[in-house]
């Protein structure tokens, strides 16, 4: 795995611990259960969530404690919500509402035109008010960053601001992460693990094979 010193402060890889390394051995593994799969992917995604509260901003306060003790804690400053792109991402929705209780949840579709070769808007679904909210945006995936780029686009038209998006996935490969950021350089990426490359066929190496099919076993 590659490290995200070569990238901007923006690009947040989760450290490469024995743990990590031995999740994504399993998840990498071809002979791997649909069933193992699916938990281990779990544990990552929700890895990837917890260091994505982390960079939310904070506010001190002073908590009374029992026997009427201070306590200098934080609180969060503002509201979040997640956004999956269909369909990879919605495996990444229950490790958001397992960190944030009643987390509102929208959905973006896009697909490749057939025609063009390029990524499509089919349809979206959002938060009314998710230009006041941080959001995340989820797809275990970052290949070319063609989908990616478009869902941001599309948050950006509902009045999000870019320094207030963080895109999670597992993997992402060195092209799609150079691309997306000088696309978008203030949306913070979010990944548990930097490949080697794309192929010709734009599929990450070592990769994974297709998230989707495999957690959803079709």
């Amino acid at each position: 795995m590659s490290t995200s010193t070569n990238y901007s402060k923006n690009v947040i890889l989760l450290p490469q611990t024995n743990q990590l390394i031995g999740l994504y051995s399993i998840i990498r593994d071809q002979s791997t259960r649909r069933g193992d799969f699916v938990f281990y992917s779990d544990r990552i995604i929700r890895l990837l969530v917890e260091e994505g509260l982390n960079q939310l901003p904070v506010q001190k306060t002073i908590i009374k404690c029992h026997g009427n003790h201070e306590y200098e804690g934080a609180k969060f400053l503002g509201k979040i919500c997640g956004v999956s792109i269909v369909r990879a991402g919605e495996s990444m929705e229950m490790g958001l509402r397992d960190c944030c209780r009643s987390v509102r949840i929208g959905k973006i579709l896009i697909q490749r035109d057939e025609e063009t070769a390029l990524p499509k808007l089919f349809y979206e679904k959002l938060p009314e008010d998710i230009s006041e909210r941080y959001v995340f945006l989820l797809d275990p995936m970052l290949a070319t960053g063609g989908s990616a780029m478009m869902a941001v686009q599309v948050l950006l038209a509902r009045g999000v601001q870019a320094d207030r998006i963080f895109f999670l996935n597992l993997l992402a490969a060195p092209e799609g992460i150079q691309t997306f950021q000088n696309k978008y350089p203030e949306v913070k990426i979010i990944t548990g693990g930097i490949d080697q490359k794309l192929n010709d066929d734009k599929f990450i190496v070592p990769g994974l094979g297709d998230f989707g099919d495999r957690y959803y076993g079709i």
